[in-house]
């Protein structure tokens, strides 16, 4: 007998775009930023490589963060990232994409 195909949780489904761009991409970075006492952190020195993404949002989602995340790419320098913004509690409006990147996908995902 055949098996039905696995539905995604929520947290998953949300993160699929992001999987799929890490598999497609391997050398896709990381860049995580968090949202501590009113302000973002610069996200300069935690960076992620390709593989490592998705699987360390997810953990954080399941612990009650909050997420958003943009695929952002620089045409002059000819590079691509994924930017993580993590918050906790209210809503965090995230920072701009940095001079000269341009935001190529995006999505939130919010705590309950």
């Amino acid at each position: 007998m055949a098996r039905a195909p696995k539905s995604l949780t929520p947290i998953e489904a949300f993160l699929a775009p992001v999987a799929a761009l890490a598999l497609g991409s391997p050398d896709l970075e990381g860049q995580v930023l968090w949202y501590r006492d009113g302000q973002w952190s610069d996200g300069a020195g935690e960076m992620l490589e390709a593989e490592e993404i998705a699987f360390y949002a997810e953990g954080l989602l399941l612990e009650g963060f909050s997420l958003h995340w943009d695929h952002l790419s620089s045409p002059v320098l000819g590079m691509e990232l994924i930017r993580l913004c993590f918050w906790q509690g209210e809503a965090a409006m995230v920072p701009p994409p940095p001079a000269g990147w341009q935001v190529q996908a995006q999505d939130r995902f919010t705590a309950r």
